[in-house]
């Protein structure tokens, strides 16, 4: 078999990715500085000592660098709690849904302006392209805990989850979501799914915006009781035969 070649980029070609690299760097250094709602081009073309003609050559509006600053954090995100999962020591009593949360929230507490790009209030005039690598990423990351969550059980045990009476219309709905990783997931298994995301984030949430000061040191043994608990109410609910 002949071996395979990589192609190799054009002088140009390396250039237009630096260039693209630099500027991509100097945006997050700005949302780090001053938060999402400043980012501009204008602002970013002048850290780097260049115009915003200029900029165009790389990002033809504030929406394709918004777009690809998101892309990437989601991309961060996923990496971060993917990192979690791979060094995470060999212990029976720490369940890997609960890794995978604990990276989620160490990276939201070291990172909170890009976790706030992602999850805060939406920058103003900014809509993300439908089906773009915002979705991309963001499914990439949901399809991680998916694989957590319900790594190890039958279809049909999932489809025979135990859940409060869901309607007609929400049961057809979440038939419809798109297939992730981990291919077709029941509704019934999909709204737990979706229950157990809320549960997590939020509580992320609550304490990357500052709302648990009370709590002090003992914020992550908190968060932690509320995975492990979680995760046993939603496992007591798929059948074991």
């Amino acid at each position: 078999m002949p071996a395979q070649t990589t192609a190799v980029l054009s002088l140009r070609e390396r250039r237009r990715a630096v260039a693209t690299q630099e500027i991509l760097d100097a945006a997050e250094r700005h949302i780090t500085g001053h938060g999402p709602q400043a980012l501009s081009l204008r602002a970013v073309a002048r850290d780097l000592g260049m115009t915003v003609q200029a900029l165009y050559h790389y990002f033809p509006s504030r929406d394709a660098l918004v777009t690809a600053i998101i892309a990437k954090a989601y991309d961060d995100l996923a990496d971060a709690v993917r990192t979690a999962l791979d060094t995470a020591p060999d212990d029976p009593d720490l369940p890997r849904l609960v890794v995978a949360a604990e990276g989620y929230r160490r990276w939201a507490i070291a990172h909170p302006e890009h976790f706030q790009l992602l999850y805060g209030t939406p920058l103003r005039d900014y809509a993300a392209p439908v089906e773009g690598p915002t979705t991309q990423a963001m499914r990439r990351m949901g399809g991680t805990f998916q694989h957590e969550l319900f790594g190890g059980f039958t279809e049909a045990q999932l489809a025979a989850v135990e859940t409060p009476e869901l309607s007609p219309a929400l049961l057809a709905h979440l038939d419809r979501l798109p297939v992730g990783d981990m291919g077709y997931l029941p509704p019934a298994a999909n709204a737990l799914l979706m229950c157990a995301w809320g549960q997590m984030h939020g509580l992320v949430v609550l304490e990357v915006f500052g709302h648990t000061p009370h709590l002090g040191a003992h914020q992550a043994e908190i968060f932690r009781m509320a995975m492990r608990n979680m995760l046993d109410d939603i496992r007591g609910r798929i059948p074991t035969g």
